[in-house]
């Protein structure tokens, strides 16, 4: 028996060894979306392209439909020579989906790309920006030639990922499009992810769906204990053998793996923090595991412990241990450690009835610890609104003082969401507001007001609601009825709502081209350079820029006008008419 197992192992290796020289030699490697194999006639397309939007550059006022015109017979011819070439798309999203085109980069600079990208980077972008932001990094299209490589486009995308996007999107992007081994830091944040929010199953499930031989070391030393872990130890251990004698050596994982196969029933109790998977094969590997995580502890290791149940318990605390607790608070802020347990803690220091009577003056003599737990009693004990409030803010601005905002967070909500509004003074009004959860309504249904035109029920028209003979009577109508009021202003939202309409080809009658005059349209010259010359995906970026921390609702209506017009112009209907059913209606 154990000669057949070990021909089998012979006969994987010799298989697994002949796939990866295959795999090696393979003249039909995949090349990415925005790698272009040019030849002569598509470039020199392109070059034709290029010269004309040079033109352009030089009267950014007119109008992209003219530039269109000049250019359509030559995009055919290079859209023609694109399609005739073998280029593997990375992206999720369908062009047409959007409003947008496969071309929406091509005829951008990669240095003016970077420029913003670097700028939205330093930006703690809003809902409205980010979901923006996601249509435009991830949908399909060739990237730009000039001044950017695929490998800062792949950078500048997992950078983005990373920060916002959820696990499931990460997943679908590498795993559809094939480029774990062009992503492994990506999928090593993926994978390790899981892994410290305790679901071992879906990380080990990614390596079921890769195709391709994973090249990164710590990826492949993962699919090793996922193997184990499935029950596929001999499988594993070829694989493990396989990579030693390609030159693999980790003394550490070694040792840990041979435990987990039956080779080594001795546990060493060696705990190493260089990875999780090392953090969680001496876990995995050792029954009367212990760690007692310090300030110097990586986040990602904090959070598999709060995870795994392996923190010690706020009870079991001694509250002289200061510098323990201190290293408790740096967890909370992290969001690592439960921010209840912390105020349990503090709920165990010993104070005297004149340091708690006080404690606004108190406080300052003691420790910072001390002095955070002082005031969080004071506060308990308060049941005056306005001194409620100001401990509150002592508190708040005592983490503060020490980077520990985010450790009062959840119990400052809970506080203030038991004041009435209407009892805090306008010197603590900032304080209330700026902290306060406020539950923000997803399932808003919109109220008509047909005595507001951009109220009125002729808004259905961006949600698809309309045919164009109808929308045109009844916006004629609606004009005639406005001419006739004399007290009726036309809004700016009117006005966005009316030009939008235009752009789409909706005709007014002109007797009412008297109703409303607004002053010169102030795009920001760069975006409008953009506009002329198509480059619909820098622009796109410009947009999510200028929108940044901002939800579209509280936006000013002059911003909000200068972006539809630039929506209009560029003809990006889709992002165009969820903006305007965003920010024109009336919601209740």
């Amino acid at each position: 028996m154990k000669i057949l197992r070990l021909l089998n192992k012979i006969l994987f290796l010799i298989i697994y060894f002949v796939f990866i020289i295959t795999t090696s030699n393979a003249e039909d490697k995949p090349v990415d979306i925005w790698k272009i194999n040019e030849d002569q006639s598509a470039q020199e397309t392109v070059d034709q392209i290029k010269s004309t939007n040079e033109q352009i550059k030089k009267n950014p006022k007119k109008n992209i439909y003219d530039s269109q015109s000049q250019n359509i017979s030559k995009k055919i011819t290079l859209e023609k020579n694109l399609i005739s070439k073998k280029i593997k798309i990375v992206g999720l999203f369908d062009p047409n989906d959007y409003g947008l085109d496969i071309n929406m980069w091509l005829y951008s600079d990669g240095d003016q790309i970077k420029n913003i990208l670097s700028k939205i980077d330093k930006i703690n972008l809003s809902e409205d920006s980010n979901e923006l932001m996601k249509i435009t990094l991830f949908t399909n299209a060739y990237y730009p030639e000039k001044n950017i490589t695929e490998k800062e486009i792949f950078k500048f995308k997992s950078d983005w990922l990373i920060k916002y996007s959820n696990l499931e999107f990460i997943e679908e992007y590498l795993i559809k499009n094939e480029i774990v081994n062009d992503n492994s830091k990506l999928t090593r944040y993926l994978v390790d992810k899981y892994l410290s929010i305790a679901d071992l199953e879906k990380a080990c499930e990614i390596f079921s769906k890769i195709k391709e031989p994973i090249n990164d070391e710590y990826l492949s030393k993962f699919n090793i204990y996922c193997l184990i872990k499935n029950d596929k130890k001999d499988e594993a251990q070829i694989i493990f053998d396989l990579k030693k004698e390609l030159g693999f050596k980790d003394k550490y994982f070694e040792t840990k793996i041979n435990h987990l196969l039956g080779y080594d029933v001795k546990i060493d109790g060696k705990i190493s923090e260089k990875s999780i998977l090392d953090f969680h094969l001496a876990h995995q590997t050792d029954p009367k595991f212990e760690f007692n995580p310090t300030d110097n502890t990586d986040k990602i290791i904090w959070k598999y412990l709060s995870s795994y149940n392996l923190l010690q318990s706020f009870q079991e605390i001694d509250i002289s241990e200061l510098e323990k607790i201190s290293t408790i608070e740096l967890a909370v802020h992290n969001k690592n450690y439960p921010e209840q347990d912390l105020f349990n803690i503090y709920k165990r220091f010993q104070f005297n009835i004149n340091q708690l009577i006080n404690a606004q003056d108190t406080y300052k003599s003691l420790s910072n610890i001390e002095a955070r737990a002082l005031i969080y009693q004071r506060i308990l004990l308060e049941s005056e609104v306005v001194e409620r409030l100001k401990l509150l803010k002592v508190l708040k601005n005592l983490f503060k003082k020490e980077n520990l905002h985010d450790a009062f967070d959840k119990e400052l909500k809970k506080f203030l969401e038991k004041i009435d509004p209407l009892e805090v003074p306008d010197n603590l009004t900032s304080f209330y507001y700026t902290n306060i959860k406020i539950e923000q309504k997803f399932d808003k249904k919109i109220k008509f007001n047909n005595e507001i035109l951009h109220q009125s029920k002729l808004i259905n028209y961006f949600n698809g609601d309309y045919s164009k003979s109808k929308i045109e009577k009844d916006l004629n109508n609606f004009l005639k009825k406005i001419k006739k009021n004399k007290e009726y202003n036309l809004s700016k939202k009117d006005i966005i709502l009316i030009d939008s309409l235009k752009a789409d080809g909706i005709l007014i009658e002109k007797k009412y081209d008297n109703l409303y005059t607004v002053n010169p349209l102030e795009i920001p010259t760069d975006i409008q350079v953009m506009i002329n010359n198509n480059e619909k995906g820098t622009a796109l970026l410009r947009i999510i820029e200028v929108i940044g921390e901002d939800s579209l609702e509280r936006m000013d209506e002059d911003t909000i006008y200068f972006i539809i017009s630039a929506l209009n112009q560029l003809d990006i209907d889709w992002i165009r008419n969820k903006i305007l059913l965003k920010v024109l209606p009336l919601k209740v």
